[in-house]
């Protein structure tokens, strides 16, 4: 593992905290191995934990009536599973290694001894959740408003193109 905070020190939501909360957390962090094919977690699972990919690639993938669509890839450095930081509910995707992975995961229940430890660092990994989870809703808006509009013109070619063929 590397020195104390340092896996968590450029990841977004432990942004600006303090050597010593670093530390902290860093002294929580459990390591995790995750073969290629494997799920860290799965759609539906109750989320208790965040993680930080530190070797390997994995793909946050979602199901519908056996349907699997890849809505991101994830890359060393990258933050997953977030939400169960915050909300006290199911996974909303699965996240499944594409290569062998090595991770690191931290409990929410470790939020909790921060919390009991000092309010405002507590406060600031709050803040910081907050803000990666509204920047990650406002880029999922934008793919669905440009998704909805690429629909709208399409179908709007092929009623042109029917008009046009039933003259």
């Amino acid at each position: 593992m590397q020195a104390p905070g340092e896996v968590l020190r450029n990841v977004a939501i432990f942004g600006a905290l303090s050597d010593e909360t670093l530390e902290f957390l860093h002294g929580r962090l459990e390591q995790v191995f995750v073969a290629a094919g494997d799920a860290f977690f799965s759609e539906g699972e109750m989320g208790d934990a965040v993680y930080v990919l530190e070797e390997g690639r994995a793909n946050v993938e979602k199901e519908r009536e056996g349907r699997k669509m890849v809505l991101a890839s994830l890359d060393p450095g990258a933050c997953f599973g977030e939400i169960a930081l915050v909300a006290i509910c199911p996974r909303s995707a699965s996240v499944r290694a594409v290569v062998d992975c090595r991770a690191v995961r931290l409990a929410n229940r470790v939020l909790y001894e921060l919390h009991g430890r000092d309010i405002e660092q507590f406060t600031l990994v709050q803040m910081n959740l907050g803000r990666e989870i509204a920047r990650r809703l406002n880029e999922t808006s934008e793919l669905l408003f440009e998704h909805t509009l690429v629909g709208a013109e399409r179908d709007a070619q092929i009623a042109g193109l029917l008009g046009y063929a039933l003259k």
